[in-house]
């Protein structure tokens, strides 16, 4: 069996999706705290240590780095046999627009409204906009599919659902109201053997908040 170590600090979606992947997958990991707040991850040690990179997550398989969640989730389905579905490049299609759309702009959008203490209203206002439009987009998607793909879950889901995973005091959004198909589609993942919440699968330290 792999030996897994995932570097992560417990805000970080990507974290998350990795996390989730190896949970669903019934892989154990070491999660390794990242004090990620406290900015080592800036620092040359850690990059030459760590990610060259700089950035969060980090999955050790056996001791070798590899870095990028879509990477990483494209690799463990392959390895597993599990959640790469029938079309892998449609799979990949949507994994892509969800690291540049959909959880890279709720990511900013979260980081700043929760976890920033001055943060500008302005670019709250836009940022606000790109989610909404991102999750018009999801909520078209799964208005008539059980999940991304149609029937059986996916990466895409996988990576799609984590930054909607953290709590609406949070991400600003009340999805039951505002995005119903969306809500429905988070609960048809959370039904999945193995699943756990973000910070049930990821504990450690908080980041401190500025709640709005």
């Amino acid at each position: 069996m792999i030996a897994y170590r995932l570097h992560y600090f417990p805000e970080s979606g990507n974290s998350y999706k990795l996390a989730l992947m190896l949970r669903l997958c019934g892989q154990p990991f070491e999660g390794i705290w990242t004090d990620f707040g406290g900015g080592v991850t800036r620092t040359p040690e850690w990059r030459r240590a760590v990610n060259e990179m700089g950035e969060i997550p980090v999955l050790e398989e056996d001791g070798v780095k590899t870095t990028q969640t879509a990477l990483i989730l494209r690799r463990l389905a392959a390895r597993y046999g599990q959640y790469g579905g029938s079309d892998p490049e449609e799979v990949l299609r949507w994994l892509i627009w969800d690291n540049q759309k959909l959880s890279g702009q709720m990511a900013t959008y979260r980081f700043l409204r929760t976890y920033t203490k001055d943060a500008d209203p302005a670019v709250l206002t836009f940022l606000r906009w790109r989610v909404d439009d991102c999750l018009r987009i999801a909520e078209a998607r799964l208005a008539d599919r059980a999940f991304v793909m149609g029937d059986e879950p996916t990466i895409a889901d996988i990576s799609m659902c984590a930054y909607l995973s953290f709590p609406e005091d949070e991400t600003g959004y009340r999805l039951a109201d505002s995005h119903p198909a969306v809500q429905a589609w988070l609960g048809r993942i959370a039904a999945l053997p193995g699943w756990k919440s973000p910070y049930d699968l990821l504990p450690g330290e908080r980041l401190p908040r500025y709640d709005r």
